[in-house]
């Protein structure tokens, strides 16, 4: 079966050593590996270095929220790794965003890389509206994420991490070449389960909705047998782009 690229993969497992063998057997079928910050920080940045040199595209997905220039500073460190894709927190602000995209721009340049993706990250897809106002934000969550996606097209950067529910919405206001990373896929060829993601969509529907990639964890790695786990997703992606 031939590879899709819109389907990242979350290496969220317990060793380096396992994320390793499991990047082997998703060889040629996975367009990417993300890489959280749970496996981040047991293992560092060489296993993105190791990962890289391999041809894998990988998703650092650190999610910076600091000052302007301690979240440049980050940047500059992450591009340094081979990363293909970095977050930060959109709710950082716009010169916090434009700290990053500079950064990643810049340092790719520098050393003479390819530049990364950088995306923002919206509201978390385990939060719902509850939660959300919880922070003190009180109007609905599909407005604050629309406009968080508006403010990092501003602020320069590629694209949004975003709840495959407001996919349809950040389209329509930023446009066919804005990036959109779609976490919390579950359903149909992805498993059922929800665990702890509140706002969820199938693989196909996601992307029919407008999804750039799409970010499956659990309902691959937790499978008996990964490789055909993802197989059956890139099955129905490839379905579900014919019909775009």
């Amino acid at each position: 079966m031939q590879r899709i690229d819109e389907l990242l993969v979350a290496l969220d497992v317990n060793t380096g050593t396992q994320a390793l063998e499991l990047a082997t057997a998703l060889d040629g079928i996975a367009g990417g590996f993300k890489i959280g910050s749970r496996l981040f920080t047991l293992e560092g940045p060489q296993l993105v270095r190791t990962l890289s040199a391999r041809g894998a595209r990988v998703f650092l997905d650190l999610k910076f929220h600091d000052i302007p220039n301690t979240v440049a500073q980050a940047v500059e460190s992450a591009v340094q790794t081979g990363a293909w894709m970095i977050n930060v927190h959109a709710s950082g602000g716009v010169p916090m965003m434009q700290a990053a995209a500079k950064a990643g721009r810049e340092t790719a340049q520098r050393i003479g890389a390819p530049a990364p993706l950088l995306i923002g990250v919206t509201v978390l897809t385990s939060m719902d509206a509850v939660t959300l106002q919880q922070t003190g934000v009180e109007r609905p969550l599909a407005d604050h994420v629309v406009d968080l996606a508006i403010l990092a097209r501003t602020a320069g950067l590629d694209g949004v991490v975003a709840s495959p529910q407001e996919t349809a919405a950040i389209r329509k206001a930023c446009g066919k070449d804005f990036l959109i990373v779609t976490p919390g896929i579950r359903g149909a060829s992805a498993g059922a389960d929800k665990n702890d993601q509140m706002r969820t969509m199938g693989p196909a529907e996601a992307v029919r909705a407008g999804a750039s990639y799409i970010v499956v964890g659990r309902p691959i790695i937790a499978a008996s047998d990964p490789r055909r786990a993802a197989e059956a997703i890139v099955k129905e992606l490839s379905e579900g782009l014919l019909t775009t």
